[in-house]
């Protein structure tokens, strides 16, 4: 963490949810973006808010304007309940948004297991709320169903794959990117967890963001 992280603890459907607060850098107008939610990889494969990737995208969204929060799913760290496989996770999510962004713009990003849940929260959301920006990592379209990304938010959106991935193949990314016509950014010789590329990451994140 550094100095404008907070750790407190919100309301979860299946009790108290431990989360980070990353607070926004305000832009040289003085102003706040918006709000954004950062998922956190698979909890059975220590998947937590503190990962390395996670960690990254907070700090990219806080240094471009964003209001960032990143929590632990259920029974993670110090929240309650126990795994659900990814249904309850996406419900605890619009449950986060609902507490700490009810109305605003809305930055949603992911990783790996955490693009299954933000996925899942935007079917949701869209078209109710403004979503601004929306970032995959690590896309585990191999192990989950991923839905389709709504077209009108293709512009919004950064997919971003490793190139050597061995956890999620980026074969599978691509097959489940081509029937939506969605372009996928390829990292050359880059794993699943980014390991040596975390500046990398965060570059191309920022400038994603910068574009919108």
């Amino acid at each position: 963490m550094n100095a404008q992280t907070e750790h407190c603890f919100l309301n979860g459907l299946a009790g108290r949810i431990e989360a980070l607060h990353d607070r926004a850098v305000p832009r040289s107008d003085g102003m706040v973006r918006g709000t954004a939610i950062v998922a956190h990889p698979h909890p059975l494969f220590a998947g937590t808010m503190n990962n390395k990737v996670v960690q990254t995208l907070a700090r990219a969204l806080a240094q471009d304007g964003w209001d960032t929060w990143r929590f632990n799913f259920r029974g993670v760290g110090q929240s309650e309940g126990v795994h659900d496989h990814g249904i309850g996770e996406a419900q605890d999510l619009l449950h986060v948004i609902e507490q700490v962004a009810p109305t605003g713009t809305l930055a949603l990003a992911g990783f790996s297991f955490g693009t299954f849940v933000i996925g899942q929260a935007v079917q949701t959301l869209h078209p109710q709320r403004d979503i601004a920006s929306l970032l995959y990592v690590g896309t585990a379209a191999s192990r989950f169903a991923i839905p389709a990304i709504p077209e009108e938010l293709h512009p919004r959106t950064l997919v971003i794959h490793g190139e050597d991935d061995d956890t999620v193949p980026l074969t599978c990314v691509q097959d489940w990117a081509r029937p939506q016509t969605l372009p996928v950014l390829v990292v050359p010789q880059t794993e699943h967890f980014f390991h040596g590329r975390q500046i990398l990451l965060k570059t191309l994140a920022a400038r994603h963001l910068r574009s919108i």
